[in-house]
């Protein structure tokens, strides 16, 4: 292994196929592929038709990165890929495609968790993330306030996690009660810009001082803007939606914000990272700028194309792994949909095939 391998990453636990190359914490090129529009006439992703997608995308994605980079897979000394957690079928094709670029190139493998690639990328920028730091996740399917020591190396501590609804899963079901298109989340925030925060009352759940400090739960608060919205059309009244779009939005940015400063000032830690599909959003990135330049609090974000799903940051996190010394992953490697997130590293092994008696 050279001193600075690099690294290819493959993503592809949802929709999106990526693909991305990095060394020495440098993003060196990467490509992503979307099969969105191909799931937004049912209101979510189909599993079938993202896992057909990546089939489809996945050589082409890994060319356009590597024609980016101006690298052939000549230059590829790792491979890391996306073990879980994610949709069974899309990640299957993902590590299948990982293991046939490894065993043909001759380079090791690396299977990795999906979040942690996620809190990778916003050291992509060179900079490494200090040592410790607290971690905000928010996506379609998590919300998580994480304690990050070594990122490669530590145990990842969980301050704090989603009861029920994650902030994403928020955003998506309320728009599409307000009639908004999905992905719910780019929809609400493109409608907010014309809204009156303060038009619709809304809760900010576990806010009270009894309540678990870092915990989230966001399916109340999604009940509560469903009953808005049903009381307003049983008066006669069609709901304005971009008054209850921006409501919501601020009911979500003010409970993620003030959760995160608060973990970080309870446990002294001068760092905020802030990663995920829902750190694009427009209101949860200006107040977190504000609240943490209040707190003395630096903030690390990664730039939009960074936030949603990509494979630069699986190459992130693999690139993490291959310069700390960590073991590669058996060529068994298989997947896990449902993984918890405790190490970056993620490599559960597929089951040996039973021995028939002759």
């Amino acid at each position: 292994m050279p001193d600075s391998p690099v690294v290819l990453g493959i993503e592809s636990s949802c929709d999106e196929t990526g693909a991305g190359l990095v060394r020495d914490g440098v993003l060196l090129g990467q490509a992503v592929a979307s099969s969105m529009d191909e799931h937004a006439r049912y209101g979510g992703v189909v599993p079938e038709i993202a896992a057909r997608a990546h089939v489809h995308a996945m050589a082409p994605v890994v060319r356009e990165a590597l024609d980016r980079a101006g690298l052939t897979l000549a230059d590829v000394d790792a491979v890391a890929v996306t073990a879980g957690p994610g949709l069974s079928g899309p990640l299957q094709v993902g590590v299948a495609a990982a293991k046939s670029y490894a065993f043909s190139l001759g380079v090791p493998l690396y299977g990795v968790h999906h979040l942690a690639g996620h809190v990778a990328a916003a050291a992509l920028d060179g900079e490494p993330l200090p040592n410790p730091c607290v971690v905000l996740i928010v996506s379609g399917g998590h919300t998580s306030l994480l304690l990050v020591r070594d990122l490669a190396r530590d145990p990842i501590v969980h301050l704090g996690d989603t009861l029920d609804d994650a902030a994403g899963e928020c955003f998506d079901k309320v728009a599409r009660i307000l009639g908004l298109p999905y992905p719910g989340g780019p929809a609400i925030d493109r409608a907010a810009r014309d809204g009156d925060p303060n038009a619709v009352r809304l809760p900010r759940p576990l806010s009270g001082p009894n309540d678990p400090p870092y915990a989230f739960s966001f399916s109340g608060l999604k009940t509560a803007a469903a009953r808005w919205v049903e009381a307003r059309r049983a008066a006669g009244a069609e709901p304005h939606v971009p008054d209850a779009a921006a409501a919501l939005q601020e009911a979500i940015a003010d409970t993620l914000t003030r959760k995160a400063v608060r973990a970080c000032t309870d446990h002294g830690i001068d760092t905020l990272v802030v990663v995920g599909g829902v750190a694009a959003n427009s209101r949860i990135r200006a107040l977190t700028e504000q609240r943490c330049a209040a707190a003395g609090i630096t903030l690390r974000v990664p730039p939009l194309r960074l936030c949603t799903d990509n494979g630069a940051m699986i190459a992130a996190i693999g690139d993490l792994l291959v310069r700390s010394g960590a073991a590669p992953s058996p060529m068994n490697l298989s997947i896990d949909p449902s993984a918890p997130l405790e190490y970056a590293a993620l490599a559960p092994l597929a089951p040996l095939a039973p021995v028939r008696a002759a």
